[in-house]
C-alpha cells in the first residue's frame, strides 16, 4: 500500500483480487505500522494515530469484508474513512476506551462522559492542544460516552516546526475521572512527524 501523500480515490485503491494478494504478503508490516502509531494512556485508553497507510488499509479491509466492488460502494467507504487521514497540520486518531469487563465498561463509560474533549497533546515549550472530537457525529448521550471516538489535534505552524526539530510531545487527558499523561515514545513520534507539512 503505497503512501502517496495524496487523497485516497477509487482509482488509487486496489481491486479485491490485487488486495487479497497484497494483504497476504504485507499484513504483518501494516500491523507493525499500526502498533507503532498506537499510544496507551493509562490502563484503559488507547489512541491509534491514523495515517494514509492505516486509513487506506481500513478502506481496503472494509471493501474486502463486504465484498464491495461497485463504484458507489467504494465511494461510500472512502467518504466514511478519508476524513480520518491527517492533512499536514494535524494528527488524527481513533480513541478507544478499552474495558474488557462488560460491567466495568458500562460503569466507566457513564463516569467518563466528555473524556474525548479532555484529551490533549502538548508539544514541548507550547500550550496544550485539546482534541476536536467526533466531527462527523455525536458519540455520547446524557447517560454514557462511546467506547470509540474520532479526534483531531490541530497544531500551529510553530508547533509543527518544533516537533520536526525534535521537541518531545505528551499525550494526556485531564478528565476528572481519568487524569493521565505520557510522553509519546520517540519511534512513534518519528512516524507522527511524517504527517506534518
Amino acid at each position: 500500500m503505497q503512501i502517496t501523500g495524496k487523497k485516497i480515490t477509487a482509482s488509487s485503491l486496489m481491486s479485491l483480487e490485487a488486495y487479497s494478494k497484497y494483504r497476504k504478503e504485507n499484513k504483518a508490516a501494516i500491523m507493525a505500522h499500526r502498533k507503532l502509531r498506537s499510544v496507551r494512556l493509562g490502563e484503559y485508553i488507547n489512541l491509534q494515530f491514523e495515517s494514509e497507510t492505516s486509513i487506506r488499509y481500513q478502506i481496503q479491509e472494509m471493501l474486502r469484508i463486504e465484498k464491495v466492488f461497485e463504484e458507489d460502494g467504494i465511494e461510500q467507504e472512502i467518504e466514511a474513512y478519508a476524513p480520518l487521514m491527517p492533512d499536514g497540520s494535524n494528527w488524527k486518531g481513533t480513541l478507544m476506551l478499552e474495558y474488557p469487563d462488560v460491567n466495568e465498561r458500562k460503569r466507566e463509560l457513564a463516569r467518563l462522559i466528555g473524556v474525548e474533549d479532555h484529551m490533549f497533546v502538548e508539544v514541548e515549550g507550547h500550550a496544550r492542544v485539546y482534541a476536536i472530537a467526533d466531527e462527523d457525529m455525536d458519540r455520547e448521550n446524557d447517560e454514557k460516552t462511546s467506547a470509540v471516538h474520532f479526534v483531531r489535534f490541530e497544531l500551529s505552524p510553530s508547533m509543527c516546526a518544533a516537533v520536526k526539530a525534535g521537541a518531545s510531545v505528551k499525550l494526556g487527558c485531564d478528565h476528572t475521572h481519568y487524569p493521565a499523561h505520557v510522553t509519546i515514545p520517540a519511534e512513534t513520534l518519528a512516524s507522527l512527524v511524517s504527517d506534518l507539512r
